[in-house]
């Protein structure tokens, strides 16, 4: 466990996960390989059958501090799974189609300096207009905002392991159910403006349904988790006038269509043999790690 290192700085290990896309992963790569050090870069990839492999060779064999894990495994997993591997003591999360402010490294360090033990930063949407306005449904416990998702969002690794990591049941929303239970133990997520992320909103009409069914699969699975979720929703926001157009009602649909898919066969769904299941203790082993550098455990 590493925590200052040279000139006083706190290391940062940044956890990728990622899933077939190896055409947007030399954009974030380029955005990240520079940012100021020490910082680890840790990509663990649910056996892509792209170029995923290839492209993360590549930059491994350029810059020592990337590692790579190859395992079958959901989000929530793979974060888990390359918490676990980390060398530093403060965890960032991106994804795989996102890329990185030239700063957003630099400003989480200063929070976490400060004595933040987790940070929420800004993500910025990229792609067809109509879908990167679209706001996120907020939810507030112990008033902070839970909805901050996990391509921008860094966490103190003792912290992250006492409240036991993603919960590897969820689809969707394992990020905010992780914030929940950051919250209720006491933490505060502190938000920064300036700790920036661009993300690819979805491209096409299907992906953007998608995506919006399993968000609602996993608002259901919050509610089976956390009983009293819905009394943290804010009416008025769901409501404002400002908030509604055509893209906004369609997504609402689709995500009411997976809620309702999730309460009726939600249970037979986990039994699904496509979940593998992994828990906070499983390390990966040596075989799995790729890089010139591989942890001592």
């Amino acid at each position: 466990m590493l925590g200052l290192e040279t000139g006083g700085r706190i290391g940062i290990s940044i956890v990728i996960t990622t899933y077939n896309n190896g055409e947007y992963l030399p954009d974030l790569l380029d955005s990240l390989v520079n940012q100021e050090p020490p910082l680890e870069i840790i990509i663990v990839d649910s056996e892509s059958t792209d170029e995923t492999a290839s492209v993360v060779r590549n930059y491994s064999r350029r810059y020592r501090f990337i590692k790579f894990i190859r395992k079958k495994c959901s989000r929530g997993e793979g974060r888990n799974i390359g918490v676990r591997a980390a060398k530093y003591d403060y965890i960032l999360f991106t994804d795989g189609d996102a890329i990185a402010n030239a700063f957003w490294v630099k400003d989480v360090r200063i929070r976490f300096y400060s004595g933040s033990t987790v940070v929420a930063g800004k993500t910025v949407q990229m792609g067809y207009a109509p879908f990167e306005k679209l706001s996120r449904v907020e939810l507030f416990f112990e008033n902070y905002d839970v909805t901050f998702p996990s391509v921008n969002l860094g966490y103190k690794k003792s912290v992250f392991l006492d409240i036991g990591g993603f919960d590897s049941h969820f689809i969707t929303a394992e990020d905010i159910d992780l914030n929940i239970r950051a919250v209720l133990a006491g933490n505060r997520i502190d938000y920064c403006d300036s700790c920036i992320v661009y993300h690819r909103a979805r491209s096409t009409f299907v992906s953007f349904i998608q995506q919006a069914f399993w968000n609602g699969f996993g608002r259901k699975q919050l509610t089976m988790k956390h009983r009293d979720v819905w009394s943290h929703f804010r009416g008025s926001q769901l409501l404002a006038a400002e908030n509604i157009n055509f893209w906004y009602i369609v997504r609402g649909i689709a995500a009411f269509t997976g809620y309702l898919a999730c309460k009726i066969f939600g249970d037979e769904f986990s039994k699904m043999p496509h979940k593998v299941k992994h828990t906070l203790r499983e390390e990966p082993t040596s075989d799995e790690i790729q890089g010139s550098e591989k942890p001592n455990f």
